[in-house]
């Protein structure tokens, strides 16, 4: 019989004591009302969060039925605070359809593929091979088409992650 053992992304030993596991925060849950918005506009869920950061899987991004006519599309990225980084605006997921609502209590996962779950924040910014330090700023950006604006128009982000 064949073992096959999981991928550990945190710093400390794969035996944890006492003090040493990673606390799982929630960082910010951020709503916006989002008024009709043409495509490449930036959503900013005012959120800055430590590059450091491991980012969980259980995130999720929640929203509307954005769009009468279209297909409006949202992407999820990290962007630069005091030029640490080069912003990269779709790292952490892309393509997220805001032409129907998101499923009730489930939404959509910040980090899109689930093998990512746990990295780095850094680890998603293109051409990072180390860590920059700093602060990155999580923000939103719409593409493809033009949302809907009026009253319920929400999307809400709701990250989570932990440092080492």
């Amino acid at each position: 019989m064949a073992t096959v053992t999981a991928t550990s992304r945190r710093t400390a030993s794969s035996t944890i004591g006492k003090g040493e596991a990673g606390t799982l925060k929630g960082l910010g849950v951020r709503t916006i009302e989002l008024s009709p918005s043409a495509s490449g506009t930036i959503v900013d869920f005012q959120l800055r969060i430590p590059s450091n950061l491991r980012i969980n899987q259980s995130s999720r991004l929640y929203h509307d039925d954005l769009a009468t006519s279209g297909s409006p599309t949202l992407d999820l990225g990290l962007y630069a605070v005091d030029g640490n980084i080069t912003s990269d605006d779709d790292c952490l997921n892309d393509g997220i359809a805001l032409s129907s609502a998101s499923t009730a209590n489930v939404g959509v996962q910040v980090v899109k593929d689930h093998a990512n779950a746990g990295k780095f924040a850094w680890e998603f910014v293109n051409g990072q091979t180390s860590d920059p330090g700093g602060f990155f700023d999580v923000k939103g950006i719409i593409r493809d088409a033009a949302t809907i604006g009026a009253a319920g128009n929400t999307i809400t982000l709701d990250l989570q992650g932990y440092l080492d």
